[in-house]
């Protein structure tokens, strides 16, 4: 289930750090499970959680979008928002 954003999160992310647009919870549930450079953080524990609620149809997707942004704030990978 992708519920998308109407504009990308734009992060640097991987090794190498390469330039990625995320654009929808499921990307950003993927990119923070797998290649996050941070481990644990408040942030990032609450951007999980907002992805999670939003699949469940807790939330609405830019909820998620913006606890997504704090976390990449958090993780020093923010590009554009």
């Amino acid at each position: 289930m992708s519920k998308s954003w109407k504009n990308p999160v734009l992060i640097s992310i991987g090794e190498p750090r390469v330039e990625t647009a995320i654009d929808s919870v499921q990307a950003a549930s993927w990119a923070m499970i797998e290649d996050w450079p941070l481990d644990e953080g408040p942030a990032l524990d609450r951007a999980l959680h907002a992805c999670t609620c939003v699949i469940e149809g807790k939330r609405k997707a830019e909820d998620a979008r913006a606890a997504f942004v704090a976390a990449a704030e958090e993780a020093g990978i923010l590009i554009r928002a």
